[in-house]
């Protein structure tokens, strides 16, 4: 399937999702809460789950102005008797619950191993006893690959991952996979690299540097900038990001595919730090340091993909420029910062 056409694609989602029943995990999230505003108007009854656990980025704040239109559960994925009652009846799944942080990963490697390994299992499991039928999405990450052995990275890249986070990650995208294959359950696996955009948790600097940049520039803070700051990456805007989910939930040729995201062409950390500022109006205050131990240690240097099998197959690309993009984050956070500050 190959919807390039905006409106083509607009009514895809609505024969897809209208009065759908769809779960989020992770709802109140950065993504999640984001996927929500975007299947509300499409129709879907929407189902998010959170566990608000402080410091993993749920917010209530994120749903504002469609609280009324969605229903949350607050609940952890951890619970594997509440996890098998909330996915029944449900007909997508989008499995986006997770810890994200690298370095808490390597601070307290059993917790993300229960979020991002065992509660994964549990899920599925859950699916498979009460809701085989369901379509799952589930948010993986480019982590998983580790220092790259080429650039751009495919699908086909080796997985070594450098931290127990992408370790973690690895399995629960494996175990989606493995499901696919053996019961059956119609998966596909989403390999998101530096997403950004409103939403996004801002209270540290733990789960990756592209929000907390924008942070340091609302608050009229200097950026460190670590090593020579000529490090590449992709980003991508999260609306693009809720699109490749749901045209991913919306596509046959999808099921059982693992996608990367990605943008053209990588942008160096030092440039990304000079458009946040020009997108701010606001003239650079950033400074050049030397790495800290343990970032340095799981640091991968130049990283970015080739989104190539996506866009062959379901004609996804991203359509927000960096500029644009981060021009957008920066009026949401100018407006309602005090939010994410918390």
């Amino acid at each position: 399937m190959n919807t390039n056409q905006p409106d083509q694609r607009l009514e895809l989602y609505r024969k897809t999702f209208d009065e759908k029943k769809v779960i989020v995990t992770g709802g109140l999230g950065f993504i999640g809460s984001n996927l929500a505003r975007a299947l509300v108007p499409l129709g879907a009854d929407v189902l998010l789950v959170d566990s608000l656990i402080p410091d993993y980025g749920g917010n209530l704040f994120n749903i504002d102005g469609i609280e009324k239109d969605v229903t949350v559960n607050i609940a952890d994925v951890r619970d594997a008797n509440g996890i098998q009652y909330l996915v029944k009846n449900r007909d997508f799944l989008f499995n986006l619950a997770g810890q994200v942080s690298h370095i808490d990963s390597m601070q307290d490697p059993m917790t993300d191993l229960e979020i991002n390994c065992r509660s994964q299992l549990s899920i599925l499991e859950a699916c498979r006893h009460v809701n085989p039928e369901v379509r799952i999405i589930f948010a993986s990450t480019r982590q998983i690959y580790g220092k790259p052995v080429f650039l751009p990275a495919t699908e086909d890249h080796p997985i070594r991952p450098t931290d127990v986070n992408g370790i973690n990650k690895v399995s629960g995208e494996m175990y989606h996979h493995i499901y696919n294959e053996v019961y059956g359950l119609r998966t596909t696996s989403l390999r998101l690299t530096n997403t950004y955009g409103p939403r996004q948790l801002m209270k540290h600097n733990r789960q990756g540097f592209a929000g907390w940049f924008i942070r340091r520039v609302v608050m009229d803070e200097e950026i460190l900038l670590f090593g020579d700051g000529e490090q590449k990456r992709d980003f991508n805007y999260v609306d693009d990001v809720v699109d490749a989910l749901l045209l991913s939930a919306a596509s046959r040729e999808a099921e059982g595919q693992i996608f990367n995201l990605g943008a053209k062409p990588p942008t160096s950390l030092r440039s990304y730090v000079e458009i946040v500022y020009e997108a701010s109006g606001k003239e650079p205050a950033y400074r050049l340091v030397p790495f800290p131990e343990e970032r340095r240690r799981i640091d991968i240097g130049d990283f970015y993909t080739d989104y190539g099998k996506i866009e062959r197959t379901l004609g996804w690309a991203p359509r927000t420029s960096l500029r644009e993009g981060l021009t957008k984050t920066i009026d949401y956070y100018r407006e309602h910062i005090e939010h994410y500050l918390k």
